[in-house]
C-alpha cells in the first residue's frame, strides 16, 4: 500500500532539521527501496526547508506510522504536525 505523509516543521525547527539532516538522509537512504519520492517543503523564498513530503510504500497505515516515527527528525521534535493518507499511483504509471 502506498501513503503519503506530509510533515510541517514547528515554528523554530530550522536549526533542529539542519542539525539532524543528515541522519534523516541517511535515514531515508537505508529505506530507499520503499520510497516513492521524498523532499522537503520550501517557503516562498524558494530555499528555506520548513517540512518534507514523503510518498513510501508500507504494508499497512501502522507500519507508516512506524516510518515516521523512526526518522531522526522526528526523534528530534522537529515536526509540528505529520498527516498520513493512503494514497495511489496513477501517473506517471509504473
Amino acid at each position: 500500500m502506498q501513503f503519503s505523509i506530509v510533515t510541517v516543521d514547528r515554528p523554530d525547527g530550522l536549526e533542529i532539521r539542519l542539525a539532524n539532516r543528515p541522519a534523516h538522509l541517511a535515514y531515508l537512504e537505508a529505506n530507499a527501496a520503499r520510497i516513492i519520492a521524498a523532499g522537503p517543503h520550501l517557503s516562498a523564498d524558494g530555499q528555506t526547508m520548513i517540512g518534507s513530503l514523503l510518498l513510501i510504500e508500507a504494508a499497512d497505515r501502522a507500519e507508516a506510522e512506524r516510518f515516521v516515527a523512526e526518522d531522526p527528525f522526528s526523534k528530534a521534535g522537529l515536526p509540528a504536525s505529520v498527516v498520513i493518507t493512503p494514497w495511489r499511483r496513477v501517473y506517471p504509471k509504473g
